[in-house]
């Protein structure tokens, strides 16, 4: 889980609603870029003009205008990435095959994995127009239509998960099986090597404990891994998904993990993510947690989810160790956004949710 970072990079722009908030000088050769597009982007025209959307955590997203179209850019960052992070190449993979089914997913135009291009890996996709929703309230709804954008989530992310990921030739895209062993062993691997950004006492119990509760009902699917409310493109004016935004996490893992991380709109406030703790929902007109898990074991097949606390602690603690990864990038100087730094504060309440859950 990445947090809401203010003026975010989005690979969307809303006819109703003020443009991203862009950088006007990005560190990226527009000459090397546009001989790259020319050769690569079927039907590119230059000139070429970029900006990059100010903000973001994770890879670096660029505008790029041209006199017939716009485009969206992701690269990995510049400096020294952990292992296995800033996967651009895997995020234009698996977009690339989800667009084939109809599922809303941008368009890639092309991978580019020459790093002499423009410094590092990159891929191009289509620019989207849309409503993004950084609160989970969606205040700017009406009370009658809020309930639509909640189905509309769900349905969305029931759909994911009853893909056919073997057609779609992602049958390798990720290990099968032990997803959550794995999971927790990689974030607690990160959080315990990079000492530089100090130690909680809420992690190191859930390092110790999250390994030795797995449950044992085991499932394989294709997981977004960030799947929230500021993560998707809605219709300019109806309660419909156009697209899915930032697969970067994106693999085969355990569906129910990914559900209960969309899940925890419902157990966290509004800090620096899309969260609902302090919100009436009932005069807000939105479902309740146990109808949104309802629905969702509904569209899947399911009676219920009988490990649903292990999940959601889980999540907490990834999205945590996250946040520890970012204070480490920080540290060295390889963070994105100016903004980076305050959203490591959030990193305490977090593992401390965590540990609560569990213990629950």
């Amino acid at each position: 889980m990445v947090p809401r970072k203010g003026d975010k990079e989005r690979h969307a722009l809303s006819d109703s609603a003020p443009s991203p908030s862009l950088e006007s000088e990005p560190a990226v050769d527009v000459t090397e870029l546009d001989r790259w597009m020319r050769a690569h982007v079927e039907g590119y025209e230059g000139p070429l003009s970029i900006e990059q959307f100010r903000g973001g955590q994770s890879n670096p997203t660029f505008a790029l205008s041209t006199l017939n179209g716009s485009y969206v850019l992701r690269r990995k960052p510049k400096g020294v990435l952990l292992k296995g992070a800033h996967a651009v190449e895997r995020e234009a993979r698996v977009i690339s095959a989800l667009h084939t089914t109809g599922f809303p997913v941008p368009r890639v135009y092309g991978l580019c994995e020459d790093e002499s291009v423009i410094g590092t890996a990159f891929f191009v996709m289509q620019l989207i127009k849309g409503r993004i929703f950084w609160d989970a309230t969606f205040p700017e709804v009406s009370s009658e239509q809020r309930p639509r954008y909640f189905d509309a989530m769900n349905a969305t992310i029931a759909r994911l998960h009853k893909l056919d990921f073997v057609s779609l030739g992602l049958g390798a895209f990720g290990a099968r099986g032990n997803y959550l062993g794995r999971q927790i062993a990689r974030w607690s691997r990160q959080y315990v090597e990079d000492p530089a950004a100090g130690r909680n006492p809420d992690m190191d119990r859930l390092v110790e404990w999250l390994p030795k509760n797995i449950p044992s009902d085991d499932e394989v699917s294709l997981v977004h891994g960030d799947f929230r409310c500021d993560n998707l493109v809605f219709h300019a004016a109806n309660p419909e998904i156009v697209a899915v935004l930032d697969w970067e996490l994106s693999t085969l893992g355990h569906p129910l993990a990914d559900f209960a991380y969309h899940l925890m709109m419902y157990r966290v406030p509004p800090w620096g993510v899309a969260g609902l703790v302090g919100s009436d929902l009932t005069a807000l007109n939105i479902p309740s947690e146990s109808d949104y898990v309802s629905t969702y074991c509904r569209r899947t097949g399911r009676s219920g989810i009988a490990n649903l606390n292990f999940y959601l602690a889980y999540n907490l603690f990834r999205f945590a160790a996250i946040l520890h990864g970012i204070s480490g990038r920080v540290l060295r100087g390889t963070a994105v956004s100016s903004k980076a730094r305050d959203l490591c504060t959030y990193l305490p309440a977090f593992a401390r949710g965590a540990w609560e859950i569990a213990q629950a």
